[in-house]
């Protein structure tokens, strides 16, 4: 199938780059309200499904046993770049997780921010595992099958208790069954999983009008989710990134994953949005997400504006200079 056009970029005048994508509106009805794509096509979450990953942890005893803090528990929600304020979070939670480091399956990384990392580099500190990208994820799984008594080893095979459950819960939350999803390795080295965009949609829905979830504890533990992310933004990814912006933003649950996918839904106007960049790229992420945002003529301008603030229509050199533009196509 040949993909929409959702976005090009132009130096000079000149076209540059062509983006081509995947993107659903769902609202509350469960209806599909804008769509442009494939929605058959399945594609994974990636990061965007840490939310969804979390879920046993938070139906679980972890917070209350461990007396984690909200910013602690944010982690399992995280996307982390490594700033001062993950890595003393993070130290925090593994020490009262009790686990030990080299438990954790995600590969030793430096910071993702350059400046933290420049520190590091500068300082001869190593590499570690706790500084992955993941690490706040992984503590979570760890924390979650000590407590369950399930054992550590094999965490992170498809098999394992722990990620069933993950599975079970995508398969309430989106609406497709355990059989039909698709299911891979993620660079951290866990499972992940594929879905339809418009499935993909229905579960980020659920956050945002929880009372289409039958479960009790489970809607208890989706409202919880929402509320830790909304609370601390800058943990969900760092200072101005996608996720955190959209996340100061009360009306707004959002996650995104890598490779160009991204997933947000709106609490008073109980709609959901999600989109797949097939470039890859999470460059255009500010311009669409707020051009969408201008579609659907939403009311917090601000939001909007804060989003053109990390990446406008506007093309710049390193110097600054406007060199060309993005143009966007909904």
């Amino acid at each position: 199938m040949s993909y929409p056009i959702i976005a090009r970029d132009f130096r000079n005048h000149t076209l540059e780059n062509t983006h081509q994508g995947v993107i659903c509106i769902v609202n509350e009805d469960k209806e599909t309200i804008y769509e442009k794509g494939d929605m058959e096509k399945s594609f994974f979450y990636r990061s965007a499904m840490k939310p969804l990953q979390a879920i046993p942890v938070f139906m679980s005893n972890v917070i209350e046993k461990y007396h984690l803090t909200a910013e602690e528990t944010a982690l399992f929600m995280a996307s982390q770049r490594g700033e001062k304020y993950h890595e003393e979070t993070l130290i925090s939670l593994r020490e009262k997780l009790d686990v030990d480091e080299k438990d954790l399956v995600c590969a030793s990384s430096y910071p993702l921010n350059e400046k933290p990392k420049l520190e590091y580099v500068r300082a001869n500190k190593s590499k570690r595992r706790l500084l992955h990208n993941c690490a706040g994820k992984h503590l979570g799984f760890l924390g979650y099958t000590k407590g369950k008594g399930l054992g550590i080893a094999g965490y992170e095979q498809l098999d394992h208790p722990l990620q069933q459950e993950i599975v079970h819960y995508l398969s309430e939350m989106s609406e497709v069954p355990v059989v039909e999803i698709v299911s891979g390795t993620d660079g951290c080295g866990v499972p992940v999983h594929a879905v339809p965009m418009k499935n993909m949609a229905l579960s980020y829905l659920k956050f945002a009008v929880p009372e289409l979830i039958n479960d009790e504890k489970l809607r208890n533990a989706v409202v919880h989710i929402g509320e830790v992310m909304n609370a601390h933004p800058n943990i969900i990814a760092s200072h101005d990134f996608v996720c955190s912006v959209l996340l100061k933003d009360s009306n707004i649950i959002a996650k995104g994953g890598a490779q160009g996918v991204y997933c947000l839904a709106l609490r008073k106007e109980k709609i959901s949005i999600a989109l797949k960049v097939l470039s890859g790229t999470e460059l255009i992420w500010p311009l669409l997400i707020a051009e969408i945002l201008k579609k659907i003529d939403y009311r917090n301008e601000e939001t909007i504006s804060n989003l053109l603030q990390l990446r406008s229509e506007n093309i710049v050199n390193d110097d600054g200079k406007m060199v060309g533009e993005t143009k966007v196509y909904l």
